[in-house]
């Protein structure tokens, strides 16, 4: 019963920090990168379809996307949802190959984004948090129901606090690599 509920905290924190990862690569570092697009939904044929499956999006060099249209049709369509995404980015078309090149972007907007990028890995250490205090009133209960014994249950809430020491670490981790990335000219 223990290793059921520690086993599910641990999966539930591994899958905070993997959420954390997912959010901070929509973060714009400067660099070309086409996760960077993957949450731009374009209108085919009356259904909003992620891009990824109108066309290719590659990286042409360091600070250019190209995004290669499988139907002629679909770049007017394309090139309007690039634009009204949150992203700040102007595509260059030529043919059914868009091409979006990457501002530089300067000192105050990278620490713009260090304090964005820092509010999401706070949001991931509460979910680590939430995860660690429904683990610990799960062995209360288990507790309360004479299930385990009060030793059981202190080395249990141990455990625990072990997962979520090593759940922050990942995400300090994660968010440092992100930070260094960021502030790289």
């Amino acid at each position: 019963m223990i290793n059921e509920i520690l086993q599910d905290a641990e999966e539930r924190m591994d899958k905070s920090v993997e959420a954390l990862k997912g959010a901070l690569a929509k973060v714009r570092t400067g660099r070309a990168h086409p996760s960077l697009l993957e949450h731009i939904t374009v209108e085919y044929y009356g259904a909003e379809t992620p891009l990824n499956q109108v066309a290719n999006v590659s990286v042409e060099d360091a600070r250019t996307l190209s995004i290669t249209l499988w139907e002629k049709d679909m770049v007017q369509a394309v090139e309007k949802a690039i634009m009204k995404s949150d992203l700040g980015l102007n595509p260059a078309t030529a043919g059914t190959v868009i091409r979006i090149p990457m501002p530089a972007l300067t000192e105050e907007r990278r620490r713009d984004l260090v304090k964005v990028v820092r509010g999401e890995g706070e949001k991931a250490k509460v979910a680590i948090r939430n995860i660690r205090r429904d683990a610990n009133s799960d062995f209360k209960e288990l507790k309360k129901e004479s299930e385990i014994s009060e030793d059981d249950e202190r080395r249990a809430q141990d455990q625990v606090q072990k997962l979520t020491d090593a759940a922050v670490k990942k995400v300090d981790s994660v968010l440092a690599d992100k930070e260094t990335d960021l502030m790289q000219v």
